[in-house]
């Protein structure tokens, strides 16, 4: 019997992780364009979802990528950081008032997997480079195909990836700072029954896609062992979108064929504060701004009679509030997180495209340390929104919503 030597494993591994890049990313590329939720995902990675999402003055593992791109110069050596989160919303309907009915109407039941894959690699002793790839922004939302809200909507699946190369640099034992470039591409399918005197159940589909480019910039500053801050910044993104629209049945009066449309996607940021009470024990608050003002209006431009189709949005600026804490035992981490979610859409614009409220978000998860190069991390959210009652809304259909979502998130780390 041959013994592997170590030589031999760590090129295994090597060959292994090629084949991580070579096939299952891509295939997981072909997961997430399937299922996408979620106008803003937040789950980067699954020990930080275990926290609530507060990680920003840690950005321990290679999630920093997207927490705070400065929290990699103090990581070290070569790694792969992989994994997927379960999302299930759940989302109901009474009404609408217009009618004078209080009838219950749920969404149709789906279950999304946003993709989190990150590599980094140590460079020089100060220096980190890594990149990653997600899905920062999704939304996927279908209601039954003849419910009353059908000519505002029946179904929108939106999902954009960001490639983020990102170089981290530790200018002392104390300081770092990072920064990234972020691709951008992006598809949305909307779907919705239209008017039309001859046929009741006529529909149209619009198609299109897009791709842009952004930055990231972080800096983490650590005045003890015991006590950590963090920032970073994520810019605007605009994305100039072209595709078609087709009609069913076709007419000659609808205007088939080319569209066009732009969608500016917000910049955040987070600032975190981090403390360790005890050896054990490390709790942090974070506090992350959101830029929806960005988003002021949905409009589709049609080639064929240059005629614009605008639903306004009007969003706002708004913010989340995230809590967490992780308690170490050996090669065991118990963790568990709160976050507020505060929604950015006014009464007046809540509608079933994207029916928001304000939301609460407890978390519990653990990690382990299997050997000395693998580690798994599991976390669980539950998602509870605010019931919201839309009133006076700009699209004419009053009502109230309740919405829930069950998360699930596993990711598995690797270090050479």
């Amino acid at each position: 019997m041959q013994f592997l030597s170590p030589l031999y494993m760590e090129a295994s591994l090597k060959r292994a992780f090629l084949y991580i890049v070579g096939f299952v990313l891509p295939m997981l590329f072909v997961v997430a364009c399937a299922f996408a939720g979620g106008f803003q995902l937040n789950e980067h990675g699954a020990r930080a979802l275990a926290q609530g999402g507060a990680f920003a003055a840690r950005a321990s593992d290679l999630s920093a990528l997207y927490f705070n791109p400065a929290g990699l110069a103090f990581q070290k050596g070569t790694q792969i950081y992989i994994g997927s989160t379960l999302i299930a919303p759940r989302v109901s309907f009474f009404g609408p008032d217009q009618l004078n009915t209080n009838q219950e109407i749920k969404m149709v039941d789906q279950t999304f997997f946003p993709i989190n894959v990150y590599a980094g690699y140590q460079l020089m002793d100060d220096i980190q480079v890594a990149i990653g790839v997600g899905n920062p922004y999704g939304l996927g939302t279908e209601w039954p195909a003849d419910w009353t809200g059908k000519f505002i909507s029946t179904k929108v699946d939106l999902v954009t990836f960001f490639i983020t190369p990102t170089i981290a640099y530790k200018v002392n034992n104390q300081f770092s700072i990072g920064v990234g470039v972020n691709y951008v591409t992006g598809d949305v399918t909307i779907k919705r029954v239209v008017s039309d005197p001859f046929d009741p159940h006529a529909s149209t589909t619009i198609k299109a896609s897009a791709t842009s480019w952004g930055f990231n910039v972080g800096a983490l500053y650590k005045f003890s062992s015991q006590f950590s801050v963090g920032a970073s910044y994520r810019s605007q993104v605009k994305l100039d979108a072209t595709g078609t629209a087709t009609f069913d049945p076709n007419r000659s009066v609808y205007p088939a064929g080319d569209v066009s449309s732009t969608l500016k996607l917000p910049a955040t940021g987070f600032f975190g504060v981090s403390y360790k009470p005890m050896e054990n024990l490390s709790l942090e608050a974070d506090y992350q701004y959101i830029g929806w003002s960005s988003y002021k209006e949905l409009a589709v431009t049609f080639k064929k009679d240059n005629s614009t189709s605008v639903s306004p949005k009007n969003y706002e600026d708004t913010y989340m509030i995230r809590l967490g804490g992780e308690y170490t035992m050996g090669d065991l981490q118990l963790r568990a997180g709160y976050y507020y979610d505060h929604s950015p859409v006014p009464t007046k614009y809540v509608e079933p495209l994207l029916p928001d409220a304000n939301r609460n978000g407890i978390s519990v998860g653990f990690g382990y340390k299997l050997n000395n190069h693998w580690n798994l991390d599991v976390a669980y959210l539950f998602l509870k929104a605010n019931q919201r009652k839309a009133a006076g809304t700009e699209v004419n259909f009053d009502g109230t919503y309740n919405n829930k979502a069950y998360l699930f998130g596993v990711n598995v780390g690797y270090t050479f």
